[in-house]
């Protein structure tokens, strides 16, 4: 089995064995090559200690020398070499406290998370599969190397990792695997809210979001997203939905793009229900200000989880949106825009479109009917650049002075009073209309 190997990853491996030396790719490239999907890097180990490594190669950069690697530069380009290693005992379920470099490749491959990592393959050699690698991607599963109980305590976020690749792979979890995840899931709780926070993007923005339910089932979101477990145990019996506030958010981000912002979104927009569920004498559920909270809880979170403040705020600001409450006027539309972050609007609608498909069948197409008009009367204003902000009005601050007004705090409120006039009339939005309304009242 022979796999394509960028020349840039052969001539490294091949200068390394030059020197006498054993050198592999290793891990998600070679598994990656063997599914025909393009590695996002690629990775090399080697017999090579790394000060040999340093030696071998006139450009490189210490990564991390006591973990063993250095990253090799070819011409732009990184690539991490890292020496074969024995990890010592784990003592935070997250690092070892020593690492043992060794000469043995089996022993590296040994302390890896999954059989699909663990793999190794060079030109000369042709593929290291000792664990049964290729026999679990064929078969779809993500098993452990060894004993996943072993595996799990070594690091504990190799339990969420096993959910992760799952739903970027569409795999199951070996039974086995399975198991010990539900069974050290709370060990998630040592581990850092930065961690938690990559591998749960990348679940969400995976081919498969909805294997969101894997982690729940396992016992995970109750460590590390505790608000969605509640989801899932909240009914919504009215006629607008047929699953829980959970299983409806799953099926929601089936719907979604494979975007950070909207699957984020999509996950938060309705959090907020189960504390604001009530019922009627109907029987029938109610989930009044939910967006609020909604947008409240996913602030709070994102926060928690570590986000970045760009990420926080259009989050929240979907979120808070999401049940797009205007009429469908474009003077309705304009106040709207007025009070969000207008560049937004686009994403919006399709993150409603997602939590309307994601609904019973319940006037389903008059809701998709009214977010398509939505979208056309966006577009028209856009087109005529109608005026949506204190910016885009005809007159600043400086006209203002210049017609006679002193600077101070009735800047501001002209200002604000002049936008509420052209949300209602854009006709309105000229500097000689505006002007002598300031006549007017000097």
């Amino acid at each position: 089995m022979k796999l394509e190997v960028p020349k840039k990853v052969q001539r490294i491996i091949r200068t390394l064995q030059e020197q006498g030396y054993d050198a592999y790719a290793v891990g998600g490239c070679v598994r990656d090559s063997l599914l025909d999907r393009s590695p996002a890097d690629w990775d090399i180990t080697t017999s090579a200690k790394p000060m040999e490594v340093k030696e071998i190669f006139k450009r490189t950069v210490d990564t991390g020398l006591q973990h063993g690697t250095v990253t090799v530069l070819m011409e732009k380009e990184g690539f991490e070499v890292t020496t074969y290693r024995i990890d010592g005992e784990y003592e935070d379920s997250r690092h070892p406290k020593e690492v043992i470099f060794t000469g043995n490749l089996e022993e590296d491959l040994k302390r890896r998370d999954f059989t699909i990592n663990a793999m190794a393959y060079n030109d000369e050699t042709g593929l290291v599969d000792v664990f049964g690698g290729i026999r679990d991607l064929e078969s779809q599963i993500v098993r452990c190397v060894g004993n996943p109980r072993e595996r799990f305590t070594e690091d504990a976020l190799r339990i969420l990792r096993a959910v992760r690749f799952s739903a970027q792979l569409g795999f199951a979890i070996e039974k086995d695997t399975a198991y010990w995840a539900k069974a050290l899931a709370p060990t998630l709780e040592k581990i850092s809210a930065e961690r938690i926070q990559t591998e749960l993007v990348k679940l969400l923005v995976s081919a498969h979001p909805q294997y969101l339910k894997t982690a729940w089932e396992l016992g995970i979101t109750q460590i590390v997203l505790p608000e969605f477990d509640a989801m899932m145990e909240t009914p919504q019996n009215t006629p607008h939905h047929c699953y829980s506030v959970g299983e409806h958010t799953l099926k929601a981000l089936e719907y979604t793009e494979a975007d950070k912002v909207q699957r984020l979104a999509v996950l938060f927009h309705d959090m907020g229900k189960p504390a604001m569920r009530t019922t009627d004498e109907q029987g029938l559920d109610h989930f009044h200000g939910h967006p609020k909270v909604s947008a409240e809880l996913a602030r709070k979170i994102l926060r928690r989880l570590r986000f970045d403040n760009d990420t926080i705020r259009k989050v929240t600001e979907l979120v808070s949106w999401h049940e797009c409450p205007w009429e469908c006027t474009p003077r309705s539309l304009r106040r709207a825009l007025s009070k969000m972050d207008a560049e937004l609007f686009p994403v919006l609608l399709k993150i409603r479109r997602a939590d309307v498909l994601a609904q019973s069948e319940y006037r389903r197409e008059e809701k998709l009917e009214r977010l398509e008009e939505s979208r056309r009367l966006y577009e028209e204003i856009q087109r005529k650049q109608e005026c949506i902000s204190v910016k885009m009005l005809a007159v600043s601050g400086k006209d203002l002075i210049a017609a006679g007004m002193k600077p101070g705090k009735e800047i501001g409120d002209t200002l604000n009073a002049f936008l509420e006039l052209v949300l209602e009339d854009p006709e309105k939005n000229t500097k000689e209309y505006l002007l002598s309304k300031v006549r007017e009242s000097l």
